[in-house]
């Protein structure tokens, strides 16, 4: 695929406020409010960061380009979304901290064979796919169908819970994992995580104030004996339909979401 012919069929947008350009496919998944939120969820400043299933980068680069000692792995199984997250840490000027390991994450001898060893990340934050392929319909655009729903792996309930083990075993004790999801999957994450992690925090995202969450932001540290916490919630819409300015601020780049003691 030619340079030009690569780029008819991307886009060069910006999030953040424009603090970060991203060139990302104009069909399929697009970066939106989720990779926003993760980003914005991720905790105090940590050194070396590990996005699993980075896509084209978004949350990975926010996190790299926000505290200028941190160094990040961005984790990507799809080869061209791979190259678009290579692409995009050079145009932040980003690549020397960024690197893109283009592996399927859940895939232990591979992602050590990519150089990717368990038990060394200070952060890991991640999106997993939604939907469960035995449970849903894929959609017939591949990229779509990959970013969406995730396949079953051996040796796991759930395609979830495989991927939330595969993330932990990447995190040093000590280490900050965070994740958003779906609401209805909170079940399956608390088995998954088991007692993996421990000061676990539980932050509900909500459309509007009156509106039941529909995104789930969940937290915990390797190691922590601390208990379960539910957090306030976030709501991104006034009435109106506009953003709060909380969630505004973090739209813009300008604010993080407030993990309470």
């Amino acid at each position: 695929m030619g340079e030009a012919a690569g780029e008819a069929r991307t886009s060069l947008d910006a999030i953040l406020g424009g603090r970060l350009r991203l060139r990302q496919p104009i069909g399929g998944h697009r970066v939106g409010a989720d990779a926003v939120l993760l980003a914005a969820a991720a905790g105090a400043p940590a050194r070396r960061i590990v996005d699993v299933g980075a896509g084209v980068g978004a949350v990975g680069l926010a996190l790299v380009q926000r505290w200028r000692e941190a160094h990040g792995d961005l984790v990507e199984i799809d080869p061209e979304l791979a190259a678009l997250a290579r692409e995009n840490a050079a145009l932040n000027g980003l690549a020397a901290r960024a690197r893109v390991v283009a592996v399927d994450a859940l895939e232990a001898p591979r992602r050590r064979e990519a150089g990717l060893a368990d038990g060394e990340a200070d952060l890991v934050v991640t999106n997993p796919p939604f939907f469960d392929a035995l449970k849903v319909r894929a959609s017939p655009d591949s990229g779509r169908a990959r970013a969406h729903v995730a396949p079953a792996r051996r040796g796991a309930a759930s395609p979830l819970e495989a991927w939330i083990v595969a993330s932990l075993a990447l995190l040093a004790p000590g280490g900050r994992f965070v994740m958003i999801h779906r609401p209805d999957a909170l079940a399956a994450i608390l088995a998954a995580i088991g007692r993996r992690l421990g000061g676990l925090a539980l932050l509900p995202v909500h459309p509007r104030a009156e509106q039941n969450a529909h995104r789930l932001l969940v937290a915990g540290v390797k190691g922590s004996k601390a208990p379960l916490r539910i957090a306030p919630p976030l709501v991104l819409h006034e009435a109106s339909g506009a953003f709060t300015a909380l969630a505004e601020a973090i739209h813009r780049g300008e604010a993080a979401i407030d993990w309470p003691k």
